[in-house]
């Protein structure tokens, strides 16, 4: 018997996506499933695909619920993960879904969410330089967030690799509809969706914004400081901070991100010098790949796998680098990343429960 495991949130999207993968996990038990207002109904009147869950009904959202679980996962909107955790056993895990515990800055947090400022835990994007022996050394792990998983995996290695300048970041980004979670919303009925895409939280306004201008400021800091740089030019003494202009689209689909994200190269970097610093990065990485010369991300291709697709190319006219990347937002981008941080913290295989295959057509 493996490691018992809980979901808060379970109702959601990204809840329901934590249980179907949970529920075919070899090393894990699956605990209480919780909700809000659904507390109370049966698993499978939200989640009818998840069959081998007959019988099971939503639990009410309360540490009490939660206690005895090894591990609990919190798939909960903004503002309600810091309040469940402060009443949590000190000794419980917790891998994180929500924005909570993300944002260092607690004015950038004042500026994008409401309520106070909870704080910030480890960053659980394994794939980052140093990140997987700091998320299996903690015992509180915060999920980063679709879109920025997609932006930072694209640009951390040529930001890192010196090849791009921080200070001129472009992203625009379409997911589906699931992205926007469960709620009813006029602006995400069929009718409106099928057939349009469209732009919202332009200018800077995105939740994401800060969390993945952070991050990428965190890659050209550790990179400034393990070289010993000295920089100029009215840069901080640890880096220039990451400038970014993030524009999200909504697509006519369920599921997944295609994130085209651009920066200024810092000189006549050539196509491949650039695919040099990604496949640097992300050699024997189980879940990034970049494509072969010639072939660019589709979400088709990531739909069910906790797969990122990335590839690069150099606009020297524009004196600009191009990263498209690909992933499933559910998965990659919420609970599969939310497994692979459990794994690693329960000190099981990294892999385990998950797969880089995607399902088609």
């Amino acid at each position: 018997m493996g490691a018992r495991v809980a979901v808060a949130g379970a109702s959601g999207y990204a809840g329901g996506e934590l249980l179907r993968l949970l529920a075919a996990h070899p090393d894990l038990e699956m605990g209480p499933v919780t909700a809000g207002s659904s507390a109370g109904r049966p698993v499978t009147d939200l989640h009818p695909h998840l069959t081998t869950l007959a019988g099971r009904r939503f639990a009410p959202t309360t540490a009490g619920e939660l206690a005895g679980s090894d591990l609990v996962f919190l798939a909960l909107p903004a503002g309600e993960s810091a309040p469940l955790v402060a009443n949590l056993l000190t000794g419980t895990k917790v891998v994180d879904l929500g924005p909570d515990f993300r944002l260092a800055d607690p004015a950038q947090w004042a500026e994008f969410y409401s309520g106070p400022h909870a704080g910030r835990w480890t960053y659980g994007l394994p794939e980052l330089p140093g990140a997987r022996e700091r998320i299996a050394a903690a015992s509180r792990v915060a999920v980063p967030g679709c879109y920025p998983t997609a932006a930072i995996l694209a640009l951390a290695p040529l930001l890192a690799a010196g090849l791009a300048e921080p200070t001129d970041i472009v992203i625009v980004a379409a997911s589906g509809t699931s992205g926007a979670g469960r709620s009813a919303r006029p602006g995400l009925l069929g009718s409106e969706v099928m057939g349009s895409v469209s732009a919202y939280a332009a200018g800077g306004t995105h939740r994401h914004t800060p969390e993945i201008a952070q991050a990428l400021t965190e890659t050209v800091q550790a990179e400034t400081v393990q070289a010993g740089a000295v920089l100029t030019g009215g840069a901080g003494p640890d880096g220039p901070a990451a400038t970014v202009s993030f524009t999200p689209l909504l697509a006519p689909m369920p599921r997944g991100i295609l994130a085209t994200c651009t920066a200024r190269l810092s000189g006549a970097a050539a196509a491949g010098v650039l695919r040099d610093a990604l496949v640097a990065a992300y050699a024997g990485e189980p879940f990034v790949h970049l494509l072969p010369e010639g072939s660019w991300p589709a979400t088709a291709a990531t739909v069910g796998s906790n797969a990122v697709h990335l590839q690069v190319a150099a606009n020297p006219a524009a004196g600009r680098a191009v990263v498209v990347a690909a992933l499933d937002n559910l998965v990659k981008g919420a609970a599969g990343q939310a497994v692979q941080n459990a794994n690693l913290m329960l000190g099981l295989a990294e892999t385990a429960g998950l797969t880089a295959n995607g399902i088609a057509p």
